[in-house]
């Protein structure tokens, strides 16, 4: 007996119907088979609040921290309580380093703080950061003098923070 499986003319014919069922069910058992293995297994139970420790004995692990989720929405930066003022600095060059961003405003008065936002995964530049300059006056200097300043290759965007709180 010459037994040869020939799958060319499975799905011609009078043998489409049954290959289409057949296919279906095939698929519908494997998903089930799928949930079944699936819900048996404990892997990645530690990662999900609610559910028991592996092994099934112990509490429940605690919720992560907002920290640890990136893509969680984070309360706004407070504004300053101290009279500072705030400045947003945009479009900055993914090269300048915060000392440099701190020179820029420092040369029209005295500057507290100077921060670049970074990306947490790559620990690189966003393009923005800010600025918090204690006097009011100079602040608006700055503010003036540096918008739309070529630096870096790139007209880099100032003006004053909204704090959204």
């Amino acid at each position: 007996m010459n037994c040869v499986f020939n799958a060319t003319g499975l799905f011609e014919g009078p043998n489409l119907v049954p290959a289409v069922v057949l296919a279906a069910l095939s698929f519908v058992l494997g998903m089930i088979v799928m949930k079944i293995v699936g819900g048996m297994c404990r892997c990645g139970a530690k990662n999900q609040p609610g559910r028991a420790a592996p092994g099934g004995q112990g509490k429940a692990p605690a919720p992560r921290q907002n920290d640890d989720r990136p893509f969680e929405k984070r309360k706004p930066h407070p504004a300053p309580t101290d009279g500072s003022v705030e400045i947003y600095v945009g479009n900055l060059s993914y090269e300048m380093t915060e000392e440099q961003l701190r020179r820029e405003f420092e040369a029209y008065g005295k500057v507290n703080s100077a921060r670049l936002i970074v990306n947490r995964a790559s620990g690189k530049s966003k393009g923005f950061g800010f600025v918090n300059m204690p006097v009011r006056t100079e602040a608006e200097k700055a503010v003036e003098a540096l918008n739309d300043k070529d630096i870096m290759g790139r007209k880099m965007k100032c003006n004053e923070a909204k704090n959204l709180i």
